[in-house]
């Protein structure tokens, strides 16, 4: 589905007056849609509907949802299917989220489980990816911070005259390397008391942390260190952050999960499309970013985000917190816009639950 497809104008309070009869139809068509990606026509609605409705008076309901938005004609003389308006319309107003299967639940819960045990925080997120897309045939996606790292120890090793290695040791084992430019004439004496006033700080705290009691500590001259030696801790923690956006790591798997179920050669396409989308790293991390402001499951459909307008892919994010109920990064999975909603939903929130918990332990 495109943006086109999408009537412009939609009245809010005719879709709330909308009677029993049309949002049956309307759920028809929607649920077809979903299960199937084909149109639904008046014929074959008529037979599935729980009323008794001729395929005429089906026809004449058609016609008024297509006149709201919320379903269109692919060809003429076709059935009908879903606009993204329509789409929104479904999740928002209609679609009834259930509990999760049994075999759902355990297999999250199996999962998550096995990639916690005695791993890093980035193997758990990793294989957590993976394994909501092996479960919903999409693409897992999962952003979280660097800087959330708890950090070991730091060190400052020259190199050349004016540059020097910059490590950071995280707790889980992770190791950062950056080159740092530093003052020719600094003395190596410099660089090993960056390393021991670091350390003496440094154990359990994130980066941002530390980098927080650095500058307060500076600020306030209670750092009693001279400015060379200044300098070469403000370079580290630099470039240990990276700036906003290398300060994010985006992992994705799967995506040869949505090269399944192709019905024609525009899905190909728009599969093709999708994949340049997901190149754009930075489009995804600051997509995903957007849902690191708000509680609970985000839900982006087509083109109501600029990234995924071309593909018509749909996006179902959640937050998950650290040990202090901080939100640390957020999981979910990319896929069509024919994804089964209400089994996806579930399935990323109670992920995202677990993952919580299992990064508070």
């Amino acid at each position: 589905m495109n943006s086109r497809d999408v009537p412009i104008g939609s009245n809010p309070s005719s879709l709330a007056a909308l009677n029993e009869r049309s949002r049956e139809i309307f759920r028809q068509i929607v649920e077809s849609y979903l299960a199937t990606g084909e149109p639904l026509g008046s014929r074959n609605l008529a037979r599935i509907l729980p009323m008794t409705l001729s395929p005429a008076s089906v026809r004449n309901v058609m016609s008024d949802l297509e006149h709201l938005g919320l379903i269109y004609a692919p060809h003429t003389s076709a059935g009908r299917l879903p606009t993204e308006f329509g789409l929104r319309f479904f999740v928002d107003a209609l679609m009834q989220i259930g509990e999760m299967s049994e075999a759902d639940r355990q297999s999250i819960e199996a999962k998550v489980a096995a990639a916690g045990a005695a791993k890093s925080p980035e193997a758990l997120l990793t294989e957590t990816s993976q394994m909501l897309s092996g479960l919903t045939r999409t693409a897992g996606v999962v952003l979280t911070t660097k800087s959330n790292l708890r950090l070991k120890q730091v060190e400052f090793v020259r190199l050349e005259p004016e540059r020097a290695l910059a490590v950071l040791v995280a707790e889980d084992g992770q190791v950062e390397n950056r080159i740092v430019q530093v003052p020719r004439d600094l003395p190596t004496s410099a660089l090993t008391e960056a390393s021991n006033f670091l350390n003496a700080r440094v154990r359990g705290s994130t980066l941002s942390e530390l980098r927080g009691e650095m500058e307060r500590a500076l600020a306030a001259g209670t750092a009693e260190l001279d400015q060379l030696t200044q300098k070469v801790i403000a370079a580290g923690l630099a470039s240990w952050s990276g700036g906003p956006n290398d300060d994010r790591k985006l992992i994705v798997s799967g995506q040869s999960h949505l090269l399944e179920d192709l019905h024609a050669l525009e899905d190909l396409e728009r599969i093709r499309i999708l994949f340049e989308e997901l190149e754009t790293r930075r489009g995804v991390v600051d997509l995903l970013g957007r849902a690191e402001s708000g509680e609970g499951v985000r839900i982006f459909i087509g083109s109501e985000n600029k990234l995924f307008s071309m593909s018509g892919s749909s996006t179902i994010v959640t937050p998950y917190r650290d040990a202090g109920g901080r939100i640390v990064g957020v999981l979910g999975v990319i896929g069509p816009t024919r994804l089964n909603y209400a089994r996806v939903v579930p399935m990323v929130d109670y992920t995202a639950k677990l993952v919580s918990r299992m990064l508070g332990t």
